[in-house]
């Protein structure tokens, strides 16, 4: 069936979340370099003067030189007004605020529990998916009323709680996450290769990866670039730079999201496959030795990324903006690394594409739970999102990945229920718990006052 050529100039983005400093910035520069598809965008953020501050930097982008279409951006101040007959929804909301967040990044360290980033799994990760899940489940009911044939990218963390939750209260939704995180783990194989193999300017999209595992504890169990099997030129590499670590990409010292891929290394010794994720969430999924207390951290070349960290990149993202929007500086209009709009472009009939995301396991992994969500490769083709098959979680990794989606599963039973106990449950299974069990106890009640205007309906006792 031929593209409708037409339609291509009339796409409908709806932009959950459209006061975002990130991830909308970056759609926008790619939407603004791509000249086959056009349309409108559709921003709804609870942050109105975020979303209309969005609005007037996207319709500048229309004009930038290097802009190859003229996309245009609205604020919408409803959801109903945002997905109405949207053909793509995305969704990236930051839940709460900074203080929200505090709680749950570093009220457990008065019990010795250190989270480098608190988002996905540990105390952090499970409170963050009990004040996000009730919101998943406002916008799955609202694209099923109101969009119900759109295709919906999330990349709102925690990400497989999130897309779970989507499905969990809409079926029939077509949704799937996003994340970034594999990429970077294609930059250092191709970095490798060019110091192993002494080839020049590889791209991270010529590392062709078998991906398989969960968001941000993702796995290669193959890897090639062209016709060489790259994992002996990895067990090389690993031992290499086992002990200092690599930075050539870039140094952890000065960049606190950053990392020396000291614990990529080590799992490596340990299970014979290549982790696919940052330093720092892949040591909140084992955490026994990369997590101990501070000199730990710091001997294996990550960070704990605090959220004045996160309160200081957001400030200066503001004043550059702000520069942009006053004239000051220039806009630099690039490609950035997402794939989002290469995606789409896919799934409306423009060629097939295939990368990483985050779907419902119909058996793409084999020894895993049918129906949890699972990251692998995906192959996106007209109006298609058929997982890729990634085979069977390595023995050594089975009991770990399949305990994380058990608890994940937990999880989100205990907030569509709204269980304490289950929740506690769920908090009490993460590894990352690891004081005694008094402890653990009075720390969970810590954090659910602590966040209870966050958690409404739910019943909050007193701890006796």
């Amino acid at each position: 069936m031929p593209v409708n050529t037409e339609k291509l100039k009339n796409i409908t983005i709806a932009y959950i979340g459209g006061g975002s400093l990130h991830w909308a910035y970056d759609l926008m520069h790619d939407l603004a370099l791509d000249g086959d598809i056009e349309g409108t965008v559709r921003l709804y953020d609870i942050d109105i003067p975020a979303a209309q501050q969005n609005e007037i930097y996207g319709n500048r982008l229309a004009q930038h030189q290097k802009a190859a279409s003229r996309w245009k951006y609205t604020v919408s101040n409803t959801l109903k007004e945002a997905l109405a007959g949207a053909d793509f929804v995305i969704i990236s909301i930051f839940p709460g605020t900074f203080e929200d967040m505090r709680v749950e990044v570093h009220m457990p360290e008065e019990y010795g529990i250190l989270q480098p980033v608190g988002d996905t799994v540990g105390p952090g990760g499970l409170f963050r998916a009990l004040r996000l899940i009730p919101v998943f489940c406002e916008f799955a009911r609202a694209i099923e009323e109101f969009a119900p044939d759109a295709w919906v990218i999330n990349y709102t963390n925690p990400m497989s709680l999130c897309v779970a939750t989507l499905y969990s209260e809409y079926p029939g939704i077509k949704a799937f996450g996003c994340c970034h995180e594999v990429f970077g783990t294609q930059k250092l194989l191709a970095a490798m290769v060019e110091e192993v193999f002494e080839e020049k300017y590889v791209q991270r999209d010529e590392i062709v990866i078998n991906v398989l595992g969960l968001n941000h504890f993702t796995w290669l169990t193959r890897a090639f670039y062209k016709t060489e099997d790259l994992f002996p030129g990895f067990l090389k590499f690993a031992d290499t730079y086992y002990t200092e670590g690599f930075e050539k990409l870039e140094s952890w010292q000065k960049n606190v999201f950053q990392c020396a891929h000291r614990v990529k290394f080590d799992l490596f010794r340990r299970f014979g496959c290549i982790a696919a994720a940052g330093d720092r969430h892949l040591a909140e999924f084992i955490p026994e030795k990369y997590v101990q207390d501070k000199f730990s951290v710091a001997q294996w070349k990550f960070h704990l990324t605090t959220i004045e960290d996160r309160i200081i990149r957001r400030n200066n993202r503001i004043k550059e903006v702000a520069a942009h929007l006053s004239g000051e500086k220039p806009v630099v209009l690039e490609q950035s690394e997402e794939e989002g709009v290469r995606i789409m472009k896919a799934l409306l009939g423009l060629g097939n594409f295939v990368t990483n995301a985050n779907l419902p396991n119909m058996g793409q992994i084999h020894n895993c739970g049918q129906h949890a969500i699972v990251e692998t490769n995906v192959l996106f083709m007209k109006d298609s999102a058929c997982p890729v098959i990634a085979g069977k979680i390595p023995g050594p990794l089975e009991e770990t990945i399949n305990g994380h989606i058990a608890n994940q599963q937990l999880i989100l039973k205990a907030a569509l229920k709204k269980d304490q106990e289950l929740a506690f449950q769920a908090f009490r299974n993460d590894p990352l718990v690891t004081c005694d069990d008094n402890d653990a106890e009075e720390l969970f009640f810590k954090m659910l006052s602590g966040l209870a205007h966050c958690l409404p309906g739910w019943k909050i006792p007193q701890k006796k």
